[in-house]
């Protein structure tokens, strides 16, 4: 098999069976998870032992007042955002993940699935082990016939967030970690009943969003369910969709959704509402409602929004590199900004965005709106930095998956922030679920008032800080 070492072939005595199946084809999920949990309990035991006291950072009243901005106070071990680097996926960038992580037959971008085995064990699964995973989501994918009801039902008009967020609070009711606290479990079973909770989640989500989506923007001509392939392929064509790169597409969007480290606003909603011991479906639909913000995951149809307003704004101008420069400073000289540039924490490209365009380039021909963000990704970076109000001049993952969902027929900009949800489960449940594995506490950071940090700074720099 393509990931089992000759070593696990020389293996004998007691340790054998348990070596064997960490490293077989055969290997669950939940198997190779459980194998873990010891090794990790024990690096996170020796470090508390070792450095317990030291300061991991510090956080000044800027920091304080101005979101905890870069604040190093949050244990988040799925992802890592390197300023230079980009986003890393248990250590692999985005394309080591595109080159390592199992693909369907015949596709060229990976399966999410293969991410979520990544994100929750830190290996990357044999072929064998993501189709068995793909055949146990499909298992789960189904929903009550009530569920689906109660979705039907929502007033059409109801943001597709909101419903959104409602659908996975549905799902609550068979939450088998609500359940088995309940009932009464041992710190040391959390984590069983939440992965359970876990993989049951993310597999219906793309049917609760297929269902808003039919439902509201498609005259309620529902779709059958589907759960005969990958969970991407399975969403596109529950959403009304069959061409193949476009399902392909669908797989490179939810992977590069999925994480973004602890600190944005679904992660962490996730990781402190789930602190408390909530199961994941209450955790995921507060999660949800973060996402939803116009900050975080609304974003990317404004920027949508803005590109094809661009566009309208040029006129009959030829899109050229200095039509478009030339719109970029109107924009700025308005007051307005250019949406879809810079990062709270990257300082170069976003690797999400480079991926996208790169996918355009291969598959998308003639496209005005993409050949316009490729021209905005020329021209913009040099107009921004020579306005000097950006700290970052460069694009992020908004500044184009807009565009490329629109060309292959997906215009409902409302919607897209569910497509970010159904992708951004794949990494925030994993986390929640390590998070019980490993007894993380709750969270509980101290607060202050003005008041009390006014006070503090004058005891502490009694003569003004110089």
């Amino acid at each position: 098999t393509r990931f089992r070492p000759a070593a696990a072939r020389m293996v004998c005595g007691k340790h054998a069976k348990k070596f064997i199946r960490a490293f077989s084809s055969e290997a669950s999920l939940k198997d190779v998870f459980s194998d873990k949990i010891p090794k990790w309990q024990k690096e996170i035991a020796d470090i508390k032992s070792m450095y317990g006291d030291k300061v991991l950072g510090t956080c000044t009243v800027e920091q304080a007042y101005g979101g905890m901005r870069s604040v190093k106070s949050l244990v988040y071990e799925t992802s890592l955002l390197d300023p230079v680097e980009g986003i890393r996926f248990r250590g692999y960038s985005i394309p080591e993940c595109q080159k390592v992580l199992p693909k369907a037959p015949g596709g060229e971008e990976p399966l999410p699935e293969a991410l979520l085995w990544l994100l929750m064990t830190g290996d990357v699964p044999t072929d064998s082990q993501v189709k068995n995973l793909i055949d146990d989501m499909n298992k789960r994918a189904v929903l009550p016939e009530w569920i689906e009801k109660t979705i039907l039902n929502f007033p059409k008009d109801l943001h597709p967030m909101t419903q959104f967020s409602m659908g996975i609070l549905a799902c609550q009711k068979e939450s088998q970690f609500a359940a088995a606290y309940q009932r009464g479990i041992k710190k040391s079973e959390y984590w069983t009943y939440c992965f359970e909770d876990m993989l049951t989640c993310i597999a219906r989500l793309p049917r609760i969003a297929a269902l808003i989506y039919r439902n509201v923007f498609k005259d309620g001509k529902i779709t059958p369910m589907e759960n005969k392939s990958d969970m991407s392929a399975n969403f596109c064509k529950m959403l009304g969709f069959s061409d193949a790169n476009f399902i392909e597409l669908m797989r490179l969007y939810l992977t590069i959704h999925s994480d973004h480290e602890g600190g944005n606003v679904s992660a962490h909603t996730c990781h402190l509402v789930g602190s408390a011991l909530s199961d994941p479906y209450l955790a995921l639909s507060a999660s949800m409602n973060g996402l939803a913000g116009p900050l975080h995951g609304l974003a990317n149809q404004e920027v949508l929004r803005f590109i094809k307003q661009f566009k309208a704004d040029m006129g009959s101008k030829q899109i050229t590199p200095d039509s478009v420069k030339e719109q970029c400073w109107k924009v700025l000289n308005s007051g307005r900004v250019i949406p879809g540039y810079g990062h709270a924490v990257l300082r170069k490209t976003d690797p999400r965005f480079t991926c996208q365009a790169e996918f355009a380039k291969k598959h998308i021909k003639n496209d005005e709106l993409v050949d316009l963000v490729s021209l905005m990704y020329e021209v913009a970076p040099q107009v921004l930095t020579e306005h000097g109000k950006t700290k970052n001049p460069w694009p992020n993952v908004d500044a184009h998956s807009g565009v490329l969902l629109v060309h292959y027929g997906l215009t409902e900009e409302n919607f897209y922030t569910v497509m970010f949800g159904v992708g951004r489960a794949l990494g925030v449940l994993p986390m929640l679920t390590i998070s019980r594995a490993l007894g993380f506490s709750l969270e509980r950071p101290k607060s202050l008032t003005t008041e009390a940090i006014k006070k503090s700074m004058e005891i502490m720099y009694p003569h003004g800080h110089t």
